[in-house]
């Protein structure tokens, strides 16, 4: 199969890159390298420097004739989101219409367009609910436009699904963590305090340290995109929602002493260091409680969450070992 990986350079982009590639698929990736690095891109794999929505990447998309696009490139960042509505909407919203009106064109006759993979947003998508683990049920209730965004970019999938026959599918995630997550900038706080450990810099917690995420590992997001690809290929209509979670809620304080006691195992640092958390301010705004129902995806996707967290904890702190050492 012929797949496009939009953001394929980024921090979870690059492990689907990696699973498509494990799987025989012939890949292309395009990514404007803003957050992402061309090295995470294997060698071999057919690579465009650009932004998914730019004339170059719809042309290169359209000559390339993929049978699917992956579409991970995003605008990540809620804070941006708040801050700078127009970027977050240039390249959640409006990108991503570019981009539909481009497959859209490509149905000719009887072929029907490429199908998309929209990789989306959990926590973000449902707000504060009362309803933890949160089901795809529940009425989305974003709380930052980028969650809005999210969510604009679910209903144009619907949209173009009706009226131009364009297959689709959505994942909406879990806080992922992992390997090659960037701990600078908006960055996921497995990696920060990964990256702080492992100097021996404090870590900042911010409140009280008692907002709860659900923490997934990027291969276990990779081994449900991978479920998705062969249904689209059986001929299966659009699908999802499907929550990509493990559904179960974990403290930032707790995750915190899960990744000490990761270090300590592992021998990294003395065992007589104190690790001992500052605290902040909290953060305005900031979900207290999310955790994702993944009942959905496993009763019609098959999938399952198979790396726990003390294995996941322990392969990205061993990478962010392995970076420093370099």
């Amino acid at each position: 199969m012929r797949v496009a990986v939009t953001g394929g350079a980024g921090f979870i982009g690059s492990h689907l890159v990696d699973g498509m590639v494990e799987s025989g698929h012939e890949v292309l990736v395009i990514d404007d390298l803003s957050s992402g690095f061309r090295e995470n891109v294997p060698k071999g794999v057919e690579f465009l420097e650009a932004s998914f929505f730019s004339e170059e990447a719809l042309e290169r998309i359209r000559r390339w004739q993929p049978e699917v696009i992956i579409h991970a490139a995003a605008q990540i960042s809620v804070r941006i989101s708040m801050e700078n509505p127009e970027l977050d909407a240039e390249v959640n919203v409006t990108g991503l219409l570019r981009l539909f009106s481009l497959l859209s064109s490509m149905g000719t006759g009887d072929q029907r367009p490429p199908a998309l993979v929209m990789i989306s947003t959990g926590g973000a998508m449902y707000g504060e609910t009362d309803r933890v683990p949160t089901p795809e049920s529940s009425d989305p209730a974003p709380e930052s436009l980028y969650g809005l965004h999210k969510r604009f970019g679910e209903l144009y999938c619907d949209f173009w699904a009706r009226v131009a026959d364009v297959p689709y599918a959505v994942l909406r995630l879990g806080n992922v963590y992992g390997p090659r997550q960037n701990p600078h900038g908006e960055a996921g706080v497995v990696a920060i305090f990964a990256e702080r450990l492992l100097r021996g810099d404090s870590c900042t917690i911010y409140g009280s340290g008692e907002q709860s995420r659900d923490f997934i590992a990027v291969t276990d997001v990779v081994s449900a995109v991978k479920l998705v690809l062969k249904r689209l290929a059986s001929g299966e209509e659009q699908g999802g929602p499907w929550n990509i979670g493990t559904g179960r809620e974990l403290t930032v304080n707790a995750l915190f002493q899960e990744l000490v006691a990761v270090v300590r195992e592992m021998g990294i640092v003395e065992e007589e260091r104190s690790f001992q958390p500052r605290y902040g301010e909290a953060r305005s705004g900031e979900q207290q409680r999310s955790a994702l129902d993944p009942k959905k995806a496993q009763e019609e996707l098959g999938w399952r969450p198979s790396c726990d967290l003390t294995q996941g904890l322990r392969e990205t702190v061993a990478w962010f070992r392995e970076r420093e050492e370099v």
